[in-house]
């Protein structure tokens, strides 16, 4: 097992370099590779080396980031929840932010993607902690049941709230339907600048908990007898999960399938242990949301479809194969 892991990880770190290669060079106007490495290593003047320097490698860095971040929050609240359909979406969390862009966007007076980061985010923060009070009161404290219950009663109340704000306010319609939609394009170093010291934050807490992790999948009262922290684990990992979501989502919109379909990948590639399962995610999200990213660009040329459109594409199918295999005749 240990061989085959490594032999995992290092195809996956092939494969996310391929992937950097790909987004750098494909596009509306192809560049080689070897221009591309021109351009990053020696700089120039050249429109080629511009487009790569000033447009594709913002692009792909955030989508680096954004990947890593949404498949590694993914895997923790499925971990948390032991819930195989838990992620950031379904829970709640990335509606929190979409609200936040909603009321900054309607009342605030923002309008550009970096300013949106710092809203989206305190959304994310709050739907989260409303989750977490809602699933911990009552008898039992926050179970696994009543985190997706709770997460799932946050989250109809959220979009309740985002409709109800835009259909009141229409000018504000045409800007968040652009964030909303979930894009890595035209976004800025700058953005990248502001999230990453939350992303590793982020993975440091969940990074914290992977043992906790691996005894929750036991049960609570084993992960107790193994002397887990059960309450403590589910804090820390929450909160990782929830800054990382944030980042994520305030810097690319919300994302679909990524924090879905990229753990149950990661597990069937290296087993469940987390601290091998957290760092596939980390390799195989940016993958997947790179590669829907270059495929949105190519598909229907010279307009591009948004790397949004493009993960969902994917992930409806993995979705239904998954229910399939999760399926228990009556």
């Amino acid at each position: 097992m240990p061989a085959r892991r490594v032999c995992a990880t290092a195809t996956a770190v092939v494969a996310l370099l391929f992937a950097v290669l790909l987004s750098l060079a494909v596009g509306a106007r192809p560049i080689a590779p070897s221009a591309v490495f021109d351009a990053l290593l020696h700089g120039g003047t050249s429109d080629a080396a511009q487009v790569v320097r000033e447009l594709r490698l913002p692009r792909t860095l955030i989508g680096l980031m954004v990947g890593a971040a949404l498949a590694v929050a993914g895997t923790v609240l499925q971990g948390l929840t032991r819930n195989p359909i838990a992620d950031p979406g379904i829970l709640g969390i990335s509606q929190g932010a979409s609200v936040g862009v909603v009321l900054a966007i309607a009342f605030a007076g923002v309008h550009t993607l970096t300013g949106y980061v710092w809203f989206a985010f305190t959304g994310a923060a709050l739907a989260s902690v409303a989750v977490y009070a809602i699933a911990s009161s009552g008898r039992g404290g926050a179970t696994p049941v009543k985190l997706a219950l709770g997460g799932a009663a946050i989250n109809a109340l959220l979009v309740s709230v985002t409709m109800a704000v835009l259909t009141t306010k229409a000018a504000a319609l045409d800007e968040f339907r652009f964030w909303q939609v979930g894009s890595i394009g035209g976004r800025e170093a700058e953005v990248a600048a502001q999230i990453w010291p939350f992303l590793l934050l982020g993975t440091v807490l969940v990074v914290s908990v992977a043992r906790g992790l691996d005894a929750l999948a036991l049960g609570d009262d084993v992960a107790k007898g193994l002397g887990q922290r059960v309450a403590t684990v589910r804090i820390v990992g929450g909160v990782g999960a929830t800054v990382l979501t944030g980042a994520g989502v305030a810097a690319a919109g919300p994302i679909a399938f990524i924090g879905l379909a990229v753990p149950h990948i990661a597990r069937a590639v290296v087993g469940t242990d987390h601290r091998w399962v957290l760092p596939m995610a980390a390799l195989i999200g940016p993958v997947m949301l790179l590669a829907s990213d270059v495929v949105g660009r190519v598909v229907f040329p010279p307009s591009e479809v948004p790397a949004g459109v493009m993960t969902a594409l994917i992930g409806v199918p993995f979705l239904v194969a998954l229910v399939r295999r999760k399926a228990v005749p009556a």
